[in-house]
């Protein structure tokens, strides 16, 4: 299964840290939101991709969207990253793999890895609807991040 563009967000609930679960379907049609899911927690472009969006917040944050990272790290794993990174915006814990599949945005195999997530990115307008819809097979191509912007205010 995959979301694409057009299609009404699923919603569902995932950890933050343990036992602190982020109910991302109460949100769903009531203001606009960016999921954002990366393969491995602490890994280069991952990195690199959370803190292109810490380091640029005033400009997320002024476009009224609610971000989520997803990985399918432990929330422990999570909690550790944003702490480190010190990120403003949650990242989810998605352990059971429930979320990236229904997303399609999961690998099978990533370098022997059975299970990862992929890099994609999906906005969902305050209505409810995806607005943008990308995933990569390619764990080493960055989110476009302009696109991403550009979708949120469509």
């Amino acid at each position: 299964m995959s979301i694409n563009v057009g299609d009404r967000a699923p919603g569902f609930t995932l950890p933050e840290r343990p036992g602190s679960p982020v109910d991302v379907g109460a949100m769903i049609g009531r203001e606009p939101i960016v999921l954002l899911f990366f393969p491995l927690a602490f890994s280069s472009v991952c990195t690199d991709e959370m803190c292109h969006f810490r380091d640029d917040w005033s400009t997320w944050s002024s476009l009224g969207a609610k971000v989520f990272g997803i990985s399918i790290d432990s929330p422990f794993v999570a909690e550790r990253f944003r702490k480190e990174l010190d990120l403003p915006f949650p990242l989810l814990s998605d352990f059971n793999k429930d979320v990236a599949t229904t997303y399609g945005a999961l690998h099978d195999d990533l370098h022997g890895m059975k299970g990862v997530t992929k890099r994609a990115a999906f906005v969902i307008g305050a209505d409810g609807v995806v607005t943008y819809a990308w995933v990569s097979e390619d764990p080493g191509v960055q989110v476009d991040f302009d696109a991403v912007q550009a979708a949120i205010g469509a």
